[in-house]
C-alpha cells in the first residue's frame, strides 16, 4: 500500500477563508430570528451587537466563550447532552429546503468556537450522542468551507480523535438519517479523504480502501479481478488468514467488519435515492422510458439532487488518488455506477446538467490511463493494445457461446467499437439471453443486481465497457485554446466570483496527490484554462457596455459609445485556410483580416493600440442587441450574454499589423531595418491574425451539419486585453505541449512530484554523484563562524600538505561527510516521515564522542597586481542553518528551505549560487522568482559576488529596473562583450608593444589566441624552467619576469626582490591576469564570427551564460523558443515558490529538451514560506473548490518532504518578531535586532513599540460595505490618518511609514483621506505607501499603521497566512487599528490577539515627547507619562495641540531619527510652515481645501502616485493599477 506522508500537528491545509456572500439590503430579517430551516444568508443589516444579543451567543456565553466578562465569571461547566441535543435539533438540522445547513447560524457557532471549547474537550467515543458526534461533523465542514485548519485541535487528544472517526464510520448503523444528514455525512468523508496527510485521519479513512472492502465484490468480479492482478492471490490469502476466528474454528462473517461494506452501502444508498428520491412525486419503473418532462423541474427535490452532485464528487475524488483508487475502482465498476447514472433522469432533466458533467469526470478517471496496483502510466499503444485484446476475447467467446453474435463475431473491430454500430449488434439477443451473456459469461455486473432487468441497462453496461475511448492526448489537441461564450457563462464550469463553498462543482482538485504526470498536466491545463475563462469573462464584462451598442435604422448593429479596450471593426475577412496536416482533421492554419478605426481615440490610447504586436492575443466579439431595451423583469432573467447583446466570442493572435498605407508596423523579425522605421500613418489599421484551428474546424462543422449561423461573418468589436494578464496562450500551448512528450521529470523527482514513496528520497544525503570536497569560498568568514557553524562536530584543520594548521583562514574546503548531522533547523514534514526514513540523515550518536571534520584552509593563489583582479568577499555571517541550506543547495538533489521574514532567504541563495559556480564552473543554473522586485533584488546581490557579469543574464521586462549601470538584458551582454573585446584587444596591443612585437596581433580574437600561444606561454614557460634552477636567488623573479614592462601601471610594484616564494607568488598572479584576459578573449571570438544581433543574442543565453534568471511567467511563455534554441541547465533555484501556482513552478523545470531519453536537472533549490500568503487566484471557486492556490512547495511540505527552515530573524524588534514567530517552529532573533541602538530605543511618542488600538463605532457605523465585498470602515481610515499625522508633526521620516489594510475598498478610503488631510500640507504629504496587506508582502518598513476593517464576521483575516504577512512587515513599530470584541474571539488567531491584548486597547502616547528622537528604551514605558486617547476626537485635538507647540516653538532643528537619516530627509522633513496656515486647526483646513491643492502634491513625489485624487473614479483604477491591483475588489478575498 502506498504511504502517504503528511505534517503532523500543523494543518497546512487550504486556508483561503470563505465567507458567505451579504445579501441584498432588502432583506427584512435580523441574524437572531433566522430559523434553522432558512436559506442561511446573512443579511446585511445584521451587526455585531444583534450577533452579541443573539441566543446562540447567550448560550455561548453561559457555557464555553472563554473571553469576555461573562466567562471570567462562569465556572467552568461540564458538557451538558441535552444542551448539544436542542442547539443541533433548533439550529443545525434542516428539515426542510435545499440547502444541507443553516449556513448562518453554523457561522455564529463557529465564531463562538463551540467545537474548540465544548463539543471536543468533552467528546468521550463511548458516551457520545449522535446529535454530539453530527454537531461535530458539522462545524469541521464548516472550517473546511471556510478554509481554515480543521484538525487542529484534535490533535490534542489523538487517540479520543481515533476513537471519534470509528464513531463516525458506525454512526448510520441501526439509524435512517434525513437527506440533509446524509449530505452532511458525506462531505465530512470527502474532506476526511481530502486530508490524507493527517496520520490519524488517513490511518482510519484507509481502511475503508483496503483490500478488506473486496469482500462486498459479486463473485463473477470478484475471479475476474484477480484473474487480471494474479500478484493479489497471495495477498487476499494472507489477509484471510489473519482475520479473526469464532469459537468453532471458523472465520467471522467479514460482511461485519466496518471496512467491507461501508463504501458498498454508501453507493447502494445514493443510488436508491437517484432513483426514487430525487423525483418524489413519481416512482420511476425499472422498464419505464418514458420519464418526466424535461422541464419539470417542480418535480425535483434540491436537496437530493446536491446529495447526488456530492456523492459523484466523492467518488472522483477516490478514483482520483491512487491509495484510494486501488480497491475501490472495481467496486464502482462493479455496481455500474456511471451506467446507472447515465440512464438516470436526473442526467437528462434540465436540474442534473452539474450532475451530468460530474457523471462524465468520474466516468473518465474510471477509464483512466493507468495500472492501478504499480501505478505506472499506460502509454497510447498499450491503451490500444489492451482495447484491441479486449475485443478480441470478445468476439471468440460470442463466436464460441452465442449463435446470434456470430456475425459480430466475424466483423472487423473498426466497424464494432463505436457505440452505435456496438449496440446495434447487440441488439438481435432477446432480454434474457441478454441478462445471461452480461451477467453469467461476461461478469460485468452480478445476477442480483435489481438493473439487470433492464435492456438498456444492459447494453450501456457493455457499450461502455468495450467502445474505443479518446486518448486525454487527443482530447487535448482538439480543444480550442480560447474560451468561447459557451464555456464562459457555463456557472458550473466558471462558477461566479460569490462562491460560498456550499455546492461543489464540475471540476478538477489538485490535492495532494496526481495518478500520473498526465493526470497532473491534464488538471493543471483544464484549471489555468477556466482560470483564464473567468478573467476574460470579466474583461468582456466591463469592456462591451462602454461601445452602448444599438440597432440603427438599417436594422445593422452601431455604437453609440467608445471603449478603451474594445473597438468597432470596419471589416472582417478569412484570408487562409490551409490543408489539414497528415492525420488530422483540422486545417494546420486559418488567418484572418481585421481592419478597425483609432480615429475616436486620444493619443494615449491610440498608442496603446498601435502597441500591438506578433503573438498578441485578442478577442473577436459578435454583438447584437435587442431591438427595445429589457423590461425590469426581463432583465432580472436574462443571462449576462443577452444583456450584453453578446453572440460570439472568439480568439485570435497577432501575426502582422499595418497601417493605412499598408507599412508594417512593430515588426521585430528584422525585416524592417531600424534606420528605415517611420510612424504609422492615416488611422486605419488591418490586423492579420491567426485563428484557432480546433475551434474554425467545429464551427465550420456545425454550419455544415446542423445548418448553424456563420459565426465569422458576424463579428463587430476587436477586444485587447492589458499586456501583463495576457500570456495564457502560450502556459496552455505549453502544458498541451508537455503532454505530447514522454518522460519529462528526472526520475530522481518523479515519484516524490505525483506525491508517492519516500518524502526523503530526493534529498542530497539519498543521490548519487555527491560533491565530495567543496570548496565554500567566502561563505565562512573566519575560522570560529565556521566552528559555530559544525556544533556537533570536533573541527580539525589542516594545511592544502595534510599538516595540522593552527592559525586557520578562510577560505576552506570541507570533506562532507554523508550522514552529515543536521541543526534544529533541518526539519522533516512530520512524524510520518521520520517514521518512515529518519530524515534520510543519520542521527544515531550513541556515545557522546564527536566525529571529527576535517577542514582544509588553503591560500588562494594571488589574484592578480590591479585592483579588477581582487575578488568580491561576502560579509553575512551565515547561521548554522543557512550554512545547512548552502550545503544541502550545492548537493544534487531536491533542497527546500523556508524562510520566515527576515531571515535572510535572499543571501542565502546567492551564496549557494556562488558556491555552486566556483564548485562545479561548468555547470549552469537558471533563476526563477515570481516577481521582478524579488529577482532583481536577488541580482542585484549576485552582482556583489565574485561572479564575473559575463556570466550573467537577466531575461523578461524586469531589467529595466534594476539599480545597477550594467545592462544585463541579451542586448545589454551582447554590447558589453563587444566593448569588453576591444577593450581586450587595445590591451594586448599594449602587451604586444612591451615586448618589442607588432601591434597587429590585436587585430581579431583569432590573431590574439595565436600571440598568446607563440609569444606569451612559450615565455613563460621558459621563464618557469629558468626560475626552477635558481630558487635560491631572492630577486630572480623580478630581474627575469618576461612582462615586467606590461605590469608598470599597477598601483603598488608588483616584486619586492625580498624572497624568492613571494615574488613567484606575486608573478603567478600576474600571468593568471594575463590568463584570464586571452580567455575572456576566446570567449568574444564568437560574437566576432556571428554578425547578425539574435544571433549573437541566442548564442550568449545558449553557451556563455551560466547564471540566467527570469520570472515564472516569462519561463512559461517562451517555452517554445528555448527549446528550438537548445537551451539547457542543471540546476534550478526558485525564490518566493510558496507564491508561485503549481503549473508555473513546474514548467521552469522543463525549459530543455532531454538528452538520451534521462532528463538534465541536477538540483531544484526551492525557497519560499508557506506560512505567508499563497499564489494569487482570481476566482473564489478555483481556489476553494479546486486549491488552485496551492503552491507546488507547499504541497511539498503537505507530503511530508524534508525541508530547512531559517531560524533567526533580522528584521523586526524581537519583542514585534514575537507576534508571529509562534507560526514558526523555533524562530528566534539575529544578535543585530538585541544590540543595535535602534532596535532598543523606544518609538518616540508612543508608550509602546506594538499595539491593538479598539476603534470604536464612528458616526455611529462600524464597518459598511458600498459594493459587494467592498469593504470600508471610515472610523480606522480617520484614526490611521491621525496617527499617521501625529507621527509626521513629530518628525519622523514618511518614507519610513506605511499604512496598510486588509481590503481594497479601506485602502481606497484611507487614499481618499489623505488627499484630504496630508497631501495639501508640504511637511506632512503622503506615507510611503497605502496599500493591501497581500500587494506589501515581501516588502517592508520601519513603522507599520494597519486597519482590519471589520466589525461584523473576522472575514478573511481568519487565513492566519494573511495574519503572519501583515504582522511582520514592520521592523520598529506596529499599530494595529480594529475592533477588538471580534477578533479577540477567532480561534486561528489567538496567539497573536492574546499577545496584543497584555497591552492596553487605547493608544497609549508618551506626550512628553515632541520629537521623532528620544533616549528612552524600548522597555521602558514612561509610566508616569503614559496617556490612554480615549478615540478618534481626542487623537484629533492632541494633533492640533502639538501643532500649536510646534509653531510656537518655530521648531526648525532636523530630524536626529536615530541617526541614520540622510540630510535630505532632514531638510524635507524640517518644520517649514505655510503663512496661511499659522492660526487655524490644520487638519479641519484641510478638510476645506480647494480641489487644486488637492491635486498638487508637493511632498515625497517618489511616493505621491499612491494616492488617488478624489475627483473620478477612473483615476483610481489607473492609480490602482499603478500599484498592481487589476480592478476593483468584487469579492472579499480579492485585496490580492
Amino acid at each position: 500500500m502506498t504511504k502517504v506522508y503528511g505534517t503532523g500537528t500543523y494543518d497546512f491545509r487550504r486556508h483561503r477563508v470563505a465567507e458567505y456572500p451579504v445579501a441584498t439590503p432588502a432583506e427584512p430579517k435580523a441574524a437572531s430570528n433566522v430559523t434553522a430551516g432558512g436559506s442561511g444568508a446573512v443579511p446585511s443589516s445584521i451587526t455585531l451587537s444583534e450577533i452579541q444579543r443573539d441566543r446562540l451567543t447567550k448560550i455561548a456565553e453561559a457555557n464555553w466563550l472563554t473571553s469576555g466578562e461573562a466567562a471570567a465569571a462562569r465556572e467552568k461547566k461540564e458538557l451538558d447532552p441535552d444542551l448539544v441535543r436542542k442547539i443541533y435539533e433548533t439550529e443545525l438540522l434542516v428539515k426542510e429546503g435545499s440547502k444541507p445547513v443553516p449556513l448562518q447560524r453554523v457561522m455564529i457557532l463557529e465564531v463562538s468556537q463551540y467545537l474548540e471549547n465544548y463539543l471536543w474537550p468533552h467528546f468521550d467515543p463511548l458516551t457520545a450522542t449522535f446529535e454530539h458526534v453530527m454537531s461535530i461533523i458539522i462545524m469541521v465542514n464548516e472550517k473546511f468551507r471556510e478554509n481554515v485548519a480543521a484538525w487542529t485541535c484534535f490533535h490534542q487528544r489523538k487517540d479520543a480523535f481515533k476513537g471519534f472517526l470509528e464513531r463516525v464510520l458506525r454512526l448510520k448503523e441501526g439509524r435512517e438519517l434525513s437527506i440533509a444528514e446524509k449530505t452532511n455525512y458525506l462531505v465530512f468523508m470527502i474532506n476526511a479523504f481530502q486530508s490524507l496527510e493527517d496520520e490519524v485521519v488517513s490511518r482510519t479513512i484507509l481502511r475503508l480502501a483496503s483490500l478488506k472492502s473486496w469482500h462486498s465484490l459479486s463473485y463473477g468480479r470478484f475471479q475476474m479481478e484477480l484473474c487480471l492482478n494474479p500478484g493479489l492471490i497471495k495477498k487476499w490469502k494472507r489477509m484471510i488468514k489473519k482475520e479473526p476466528v469464532k469459537g468453532g474454528g471458523s472465520h467471522l462473517d467479514p460482511s461485519t467488519a466496518v471496512e467491507v461494506m461501508f463504501v458498498r452501502n454508501l453507493v447502494e444508498e445514493f443510488l436508491e435515492i437517484l432513483d426514487s428520491q430525487v423525483f418524489p412525486q413519481k416512482q420511476i419503473s425499472g422498464g419505464d422510458d418514458e420519464i418526466l418532462d424535461d422541464t419539470g423541474s417542480g418535480l425535483v427535490n434540491d436537496a437530493c439532487v446536491l446529495y447526488c452532485e456530492r456523492f459523484m464528487e466523492f467518488l472522483i475524488d477516490l478514483l482520483s488518488q491512487l491509495p484510494t483508487r486501488r480497491y475501490l475502482r472495481p467496486l464502482v465498476a462493479d455496481v455500474a455506477v456511471v451506467a446507472k447514472c447515465h440512464l438516470s433522469a436526473l442526467y437528462r432533466h434540465e436540474k442534473g446538467k452539474l450532475f451530468a458533467q460530474l457523471v462524465d469526470l468520474l466516468q473518465f478517471y474510471e477509464g483512466f490511463e493507468i495500472n492501478d496496483h504499480t501505478g505506472t502510466q499506460l502509454t497510447d499503444h498499450e491503451v490500444l493494445e489492451t482495447h484491441y485484446s479486449r475485443l478480441q476475447s470478445f468476439q471468440l467467446l460470442a463466436f464460441k457461446k452465442m449463435e446470434k453474435l456470430r456475425e459480430l463475431a466475424l466483423t472487423n473491430i473498426g466497424s464494432i467499437h463505436k457505440r452505435a454500430n456496438l449496440s446495434k449488434k447487440l441488439s438481435v439477443l432477446s432480454p434474457e439471453e441478454l441478462r445471461e451473456f452480461v451477467c453469467c459469461k461476461l461478469k460485468l455486473v452480478s445476477k442480483e443486481d435489481p438493473w439487470s432487468e433492464r435492456v438498456d441497462f444492459l447494453i450501456e453496461v457493455m457499450v461502455s465497457y468495450f467502445e474505443k475511448q479518446q486518448s486525454q492526448k487527443e482530447a487535448i489537441n482538439a480543444l480550442p485554446l480560447y474560451p468561447n461564450e459557451q464555456i464562459m457563462w457555463d456557472e458550473s464550469v466558471v462558477p461566479s466570483i460569490n462562491y460560498s463553498g456550499e455546492g461543489c462543482l464540475a471540476l478538477p482538485k489538485l490535492n495532494l496527490q496526481f495518478l500520473t504526470l498526465h493526470d497532473y498536466l491534464l488538471r493543471n491545463f483544464n484549471l489555468f484554462r477556466l482560470e483564464s475563462t473567468y478573467e476574460i469573462r470579466e474583461d468582456i464584462q466591463e469592456a462591451v457596455p462602454h461601445l452602448l451598442a444599438y440597432i440603427n435604422n438599417d436594422g445593422e448593429t452601431a455604437f453609440r459609445g467608445w471603449s478603451r479596450m474594445g473597438v468597432p471593426i470596419k471589416e472582417f475577412k478569412i484570408s487562409e485556410v490551409k490543408q489539414p496536416n497528415i492525420g488530422e482533421v483540422k486545417p494546420s492554419s486559418v488567418t484572418a483580416e481585421v481592419t478597425y478605426s483609432i480615429s475616436s481615440y486620444r493619443a494615449q490610447i491610440r498608442s496603446e493600440w498601435d502597441a500591438l504586436k506578433e503573438h498578441d492575443v485578442l478577442f473577436l466579439l459578435s454583438i447584437r442587441p435587442s431591438f427595445e431595451p429589457l423590461s425590469a423583469e426581463e432583465e432580472d432573467k436574462a443571462s449576462v450574454p443577452q444583456k450584453l447583446g453578446l453572440q460570439y466570442v472568439r480568439g485570435c493572435e497577432v501575426i502582422e499589423i499595418r497601417d493605412e498605407e499598408g507599412n508594417l508596423m512593430n515588426d521585430f523579425s528584422g525585416r524592417i531595418k531600424r534606420d528605415e522605421w517611420k510612424p504609422p500613418k492615416g488611422e486605419l489599421r488591418t490586423v492579420t491574425v491567426a485563428l484557432d484551428t480546433a475551434q474554425y474546424y467545429m464551427d465550420v462543422s456545425n454550419i455544415a451539419e446542423k445548418g448553424a449561423e456563420d459565426v465569422y461573418g458576424t463579428f463587430n468589436v476587436l477586444m485587447r486585453r492589458k499586456p501583463k494578464e495576457n500570456n495564457f496562450k502560450a502556459i496552455l500551448e505549453s502544458i498541451r505541449d508537455l503532454m505530447n512528450e514522454y518522460c519529462i521529470v528526472p526520475k530522481w523527482l518523479e515519484n516524490i512530484f505525483l506525491g508517492y514513496g519516500d518524502p526523503s528520497a530526493a534529498q542530497w544525503t539519498n543521490m548519487p554523484d555527491l560533491l565530495e570536497t567543496v570548496d565554500f569560498k567566502d561563505t565562512f568568514v573566519d575560522a570560529n563562524h565556521l566552528k559555530e557553524s559544525f556544533v556537533d562536530y570536533e573541527v580539525f584543520f589542516i594545511n592544502s600538505n595534510g599538516t595540522e594548521n593552527l592559525n586557520p583562514r578562510p577560505p576552506f574546503k570541507i570533506k562532507l561527510p554523508r550522514t552529515l548531522k543536521p541543526s534544529n533547523g533541518s526539519l522533516t514534514g512530520n512524524a510520518m516521515s521520520t517514521a518512515g526514513a529518519t530524515n534520510g540523515i543519520d542521527t544515531a550518536d550513541t556515545n557522546n564522542q564527536k566525529e571529527t571534520l576535517i577542514i582544509e584552509a588553503y591560500t588562494p593563489p594571488d589574484p592578480g597586481p590591479y585592483p579588477q583582479d581582487q575578488p568580491k568577499q561576502n560579509s553575512v555571517r551565515f547561521t548554522p542553518t543557512q550554512v545547512e541550506a548552502i550545503i544541502s543547495g550545492i548537493q544534487p538533489g531536491l533542497t527546500m528551505v523556508v524562510g520566515p521574514p527576515g531571515t535572510g532567504k535572499t543571501d542565502t541563495a546567492v551564496q549557494i549560487l556562488n558556491v555552486l559556480y566556483h564548485n562545479c564552473p561548468s555547470q549552469r543554473t537558471l533563476i526563477i522568482t515570481h516577481s521582478n522586485q524579488a529577482l532583481n533584488d536577488l541580482f542585484e546581490k549576485i552582482m556583489q559576488r565574485d561572479v564575473p557579469a559575463r556570466y550573467l543574464l537577466r531575461l523578461g521586462q524586469g531589467e529595466q529596473e534594476l539599480a545597477t549601470d550594467l545592462d544585463f538584458s541579451r542586448q545589454g551582454r551582447v554590447n558589453a562583450m563587444l566593448v569588453r573585446r576591444l577593450e581586450l584587444l587595445s590591451e594586448v596591443e599594449r602587451l604586444a608593444r612591451s615586448l618589442q612585437l607588432p601591434e597587429d596581433v590585436g587585430y581579431t580574437c583569432e590573431t590574439a589566441g595565436y600571440f598568446w600561444l607563440l609569444h606569451v606561454y612559450s615565455r613563460w614557460e621558459q621563464f618557469l624552467a629558468a626560475c626552477a634552477e635558481n630558487k635560491e636567488k631572492s630577486t630572480f623573479v623580478r630581474d627575469r619576469f618576461p612582462f615586467k614592462e606590461f605590469f608598470s601601471d599597477t598601483p603598488n610594484p608588483v616584486f619586492t626582490g625580498e624572497s624568492f616564494e613571494k615574488d613567484m607568488r606575486a608573478a603567478m598572479g600576474c600571468f593568471r591576469h594575463l590568463k584570464t584576459m586571452f580567455q575572456e578573449l576566446e570567449e568574444c571570438r564568437a560574437f566576432e564570427l556571428l554578425k547578425s544581433t539574435a544571433d549573437r543574442a541566442n548564442y550568449l543565453m545558449t553557451k556563455q551564460a551560466k547564471i540566467v534568471a527570469m520570472t515564472c511567467t516569462h519561463a512559461a511563455l517562451k517555452r517554445k523558443d528555448f527549446l528550438q534554441l537548445g537551451f539547457k541547465y542543471d540546476n534550478l533555484l526558485m525564490e518566493e515558490s510558496a507564491q508561485i501556482l503549481e503549473i508555473e513552478t513546474f514548467i521552469p523545470m522543463l525549459l530543455q529538451r532531454q538528452e538520451d531519453g534521462h532528463a538534465r536537472l541536477k538540483r531544484c533549490i526551492l525557497i519560499g514560506d508557506h506560512h505567508q500568503l499563497p499564489p494569487v487566484v482570481k476566482n473564489m471557486a478555483f481556489q476553494k473548490y479546486s486549491h488552485m492556490d496551492q503552491s507546488l512547495f507547499t504541497r511539498f511540505v503537505r507530503l511530508g518532504i524534508p525541508y530547512i527552515e531559517l531560524n533567526a530573524q533580522g528584521r523586526a524588534r524581537p519583542s514585534i518578531a514575537k507576534l508571529y514567530n509562534w507560526r514558526y517552529r523555533e524562530l528566534g532573533d539575529l544578535p543585530s535586532v538585541k544590540e543595535e541602538v535602534i532596535f532598543k530605543r523606544a518609538n518616540a511618542g508612543f508608550a509602546y513599540d506594538y499595539q491593538l488600538v479598539d476603534v470604536p463605532d464612528y458616526l455611529a457605523k462600524g464597518e459598511t460595505t458600498p459594493s459587494p465585498w467592498f469593504y470600508q470602515n471610515e472610523g480606522e481610515a480617520e484614526y490611521v490618518v491621525s496617527v499617521y499625522i501625529y507621527m509626521r508633526l513629530l518628525g519622523y521620516p514618511a518614507n519610513k511609514i506605511s499604512i496598510l489594510t486588509t481590503y481594497n475598498g479601506q485602502k481606497l478610503l484611507i487614499r481618499d483621506v489623505i488627499n484630504r488631510r496630508c497631501v495639501p500640507y508640504h511637511f506632512i504629504g503622503p506615507p510611503s505607501k497605502v496599500t493591501t496587506v497581500d500587494k506589501f508582502q515581501g516588502q517592508q518598513n520601519d513603522f507599520i499603521l494597519l486597519s482590519l476593517v471589520r466589525t461584523r464576521f473576522v472575514g478573511h483575516l481568519r487565513d492566519v497566512r494573511r495574519l503572519i504577512v501583515a504582522m511582520s512587515r514592520a521592523r520598529l513599530g506596529l499599530y494595529v487599528f480594529c475592533r477588538r470584541s471580534l477578533f479577540e474571539q477567532c480561534y486561528e488567531l489567538q496567539p497573536t490577539f492574546q499577545l496584543l491584548l497584555k497591552r492596553p486597547d487605547h493608544l497609549a502616547l508618551n506626550l512628553n515627547e515632541i520629537t521623532s528622537y528620544t533616549e528612552r528604551d524600548v522597555e521602558d514605558h514612561g509610566p508616569k507619562h503614559i496617556h490612554l486617547v480615549s478615540g478618534i476626537e481626542e487623537m484629533g485635538s492632541i494633533i492640533d495641540s502639538l501643532y500649536q507647540v510646534k509653531l510656537r516653538q518655530e521648531f526648525h532643528q532636523n530630524e536626529p531619527y536615530s541617526g541614520q537619516v540622510e540630510a535630505s530627509e532632514n531638510n524635507e522633513n524640517s518644520m517649514d510652515i505655510p503663512e496661511q496656515a499659522e492660526d487655524s486647526d490644520m487638519p479641519q483646513q484641510a478638510e476645506d481645501t480647494p480641489h487644486e491643492i488637492k491635486e498638487a502634491i508637493t511632498v515625497d513625489n517618489h511616493v505621491a502616485e499612491n494616492i488617488p485624487p478624489e475627483n473620478s473614479a477612473e483615476d483610481v483604477t489607473m492609480v490602482d493599477n499603478s500599484d498592481g491591483v487589476a480592478k476593483e475588489e468584487t469579492r472579499e478575498g480579492a485585496s490580492k
